[in-house]
């Protein structure tokens, strides 16, 4: 079955037409392309934006603003953005990372959305129908809407207090056994003030590690510091199965590797 291509200079003309029928929003199409190749037939139309603010990045008084068209390479390039860069170099290969925007990665299912794990850890809101949306509540309630995506917009953090990691299998393009985001602010004295810490393979969306969260307030980043959110980390997961690892083996080498996040 052919799929028709409808191009709108805005984003109200796209959402008019994604209401009108079988419809899908195509930003830089990697995963819904991938759709209609293995024959899904639950749409007929492909429906983009072109109006440029979406592909627009801003960093003013501290506050990032990403264009939902925004691509993962725009960002890794982005001398303002360099925090951020690993994160957006963690998707795909370099063709896959011209194409892949900040709004696709949002509605990306385990075990992709890497990006969008980073976007959880950073505290970011959502832009979408008109509305500034939690990223927390938005990534829970994705799969219920049909409004687009505009913006997402962050505080820059702290230098040092970002950190992002990602494990795959095949490197640097495979797509994740899991990945880690992490926020912490400290104070003159080392402790963590403020943390905030997400997952990534841990449920079908990112997630965050909570009650981590609660462990690392208070605590130094040392080996003994760390060790109560180590044994917290895992709480609450739900980790997927795949062809690239089990949820089994995905539960058991997360500590590992937020251990060592922590302490790089």
């Amino acid at each position: 079955m052919p799929v028709l291509l409808r191009s709108c200079s805005t984003i109200e003309e796209a959402s008019a037409a994604l209401e009108a029928g079988r419809a899908r929003y195509l930003a830089g199409g990697t995963l819904v392309v991938r759709s209609a190749n293995e024959a899904d037939l639950s749409f007929e139309t492909f429906v983009r934006a072109t109006d440029p603010d979406l592909r627009r990045i801003e960093v003013e008084d501290n506050v990032v603003t990403l264009g939902a068209g925004v691509t993962m390479a725009q960002i890794a390039s982005h001398p303002a953005l360099q925090f951020l860069a690993p994160a957006a170099r963690a998707v795909g290969g370099p063709a896959i990372r011209n194409m892949a925007t900040v709004g696709g990665n949002l509605f990306a299912p385990a075990p992709y959305g890497d990006f969008s794990v980073a976007l959880l850890a950073l505290c970011a809101v959502v832009d979408v129908g008109g509305k500034t949306v939690d990223i927390d509540p938005f990534l829970a309630t994705r799969d219920k809407g049909r409004e687009i995506v505009r913006a997402v917009r962050f505080a820059v953090p702290s230098e040092g207090a970002f950190r992002f990691l990602k494990v795959s299998r095949v490197k640097p393009k495979g797509v994740s056994v899991l990945c880690i985001a992490a926020l912490t602010d400290r104070d003159g004295s080392g402790e963590v003030t403020t943390a905030r810490v997400a997952l990534g393979c841990m449920a079908d969306r990112p997630v965050r590690a909570t009650a981590a969260e609660d462990a690392l307030r208070g605590a130094r980043l040392t080996k003994d510091g760390i060790e109560a959110a180590v044994q917290a980390v895992r709480e609450g997961i739900e980790p997927i199965t795949d062809p690239v690892a089990s949820a089994w083996y995905r539960a058991e080498v997360l500590p590992v590797h937020f251990r060592r996040l922590l302490l790089d």
